[in-house]
């Protein structure tokens, strides 16, 4: 963008294009021009049908369509409806009952925990730890509250979590800092596809504990926002007894979004839920979390919270919402594997893929590879290590297509 003219740049590098819209963009122009049936846009993070229109649960839509004027048009609470508050603890921990201080606040999507999140437990010229693959708009976030991103690789030569990576940023950045912000993306990480294992977990809070006997002040920001297309909701929540174990001074804090979970991306409604050891420190959460939401958004979207309120309230609704994700999940997860089975055919590496809507390949060149695959009709987003392909927004036979296509490009 170049200097500004009367903004401040407070160390804000802005494109003049958002990669990811940009490109979007470009596909539905080639869609215009040559057909919807020549195109494949891999690019978009929401959940499209097999004919490429917006998943809306319509037990969900039924909800919405109920709503009275005083559901949505009164201001909620700042920190959120009681009744939202109860209900998205259950949607985030399911049937796990925290033995600790469990407290709520609602946000503007996951992303609001995000900054919420930073804002209050790091301060100004402090690192931020998570991953090296990791979505874009974290540093974003970061830098425009006069934070940074640090980084630890995700991967060892193994392919597996890299514990010693981890270990390594954290030590580095505690010297340094009074107080750590860990962001770790899982189930489904974005934009791998990757999950955490049980075993992994208890590498992260190994670490976690070791570093907590310095007496600084560690909050682990678990974004969870994809947990519930990963697979058995259940099961992918097995990790969550292992947050509570840490000592007092390291903060679990669950990012949770309904955009993915109950389809309601423009909502933008979520929450961030601490488990807390002591009564005071979720005394602290409760009331900063209060102070800083009144003084970036103020109130949250009245009318996502009444929705999640009254399926939480109806078992009935309850079962038939989950039903229904289950059935899109089901649908999603066998485009993620399609897609894992055609690339080993091709021996298309990619990076570690467990579930969810995104899949990356390591790539030297992948602004190079995917222009050579946009003139093909094949529209992807390139990354600073790789590629990025949505498999939640085309239907199984592209996502069985297109790694042919990729391994094609990056070998020419």
């Amino acid at each position: 963008m170049g200097e500004f003219v009367l903004a401040r740049q407070n160390g804000r590098n802005i494109p003049k294009e958002d990669k990811n819209f940009g490109i979007s963009n470009r596909a539905k122009a080639m869609m215009a021009e040559v057909g919807e049936d020549k195109v494949i846009n891999a690019t978009i993070g929401t959940l499209m049908d097999d004919e490429g229109k917006l998943v809306v649960l319509s037990s969900v839509d039924k909800v919405f369509q109920s709503l009275k004027p005083e559901d949505y048009a009164a201001y909620a609470p700042i920190r959120g409806l009681e009744g939202f508050r109860e209900a998205v603890k259950k949607a985030a921990l399911g049937s796990y009952q925290p033995k600790g201080f469990v407290e709520a606040a609602a946000t503007p999507g996951g992303t609001g925990s995000l900054r919420n999140t930073v804002s209050i437990y790091s301060e100004p010229g402090d690192k931020i730890l998570t991953t090296d693959w990791h979505w874009g708009p974290y540093k974003t976030i970061a830098t425009e509250i006069g934070r940074d991103v640090a980084t630890f690789e995700l991967f060892n030569d193994e392919r597996t979590f890299n514990a010693e990576s981890f270990k390594k940023a954290t030590s580095e950045l505690l010297e340094k800092q009074n107080s750590l912000v860990v962001i770790l993306n899982t189930p489904a990480h974005n934009p791998t596809g990757y999950s955490l294992t049980e075993e992994d977990w208890d590498k992260v809070v190994a670490v976690l504990t070791a570093a907590a006997d310095a007496g600084k002040a560690i909050v682990l920001l678990v974004d969870a926002a994809y947990i519930d297309f990963a697979g058995d909701e259940e099961e992918y929540r097995r990790f969550l007894p292992k947050l509570e174990t840490m000592p007092e001074n390291v903060l679990p804090i669950i990012a949770y979004s309904m955009s993915k979970t109950f389809t309601l991306y423009g909502a933008r409604c979520g929450a961030m839920i601490c488990l807390a050891k002591t009564e005071a420190i979720a005394e602290e959460f409760k009331q900063i979390c209060e102070f800083s939401s009144r003084g970036t958004w103020s109130n949250g979207t009245r009318f996502a919270q009444t929705i999640l309120t009254k399926i939480y309230a109806d078992e009935e609704l309850l079962a038939k919402v989950s039903e229904e994700r289950a059935h899109y999940r089901n649908m999603l997860l066998a485009r993620g594997r399609g897609f894992e089975e055609e690339a080993a055919k091709v021996d298309l590496e990619i990076v570690p893929f467990d579930a969810g809507f995104f899949v990356s390949i390591p790539c030297d060149d992948p602004e190079g590879v995917c222009a050579k695959l946009e003139k093909e009709g094949v529209f992807l987003i390139p990354m600073g290590k790789g590629i990025r392909v949505s498999v939640a927004s085309i239907p199984e036979a592209a996502c069985r297509r297109i790694p042919a296509m990729i391994k094609k490009a990056m070998t020419e």
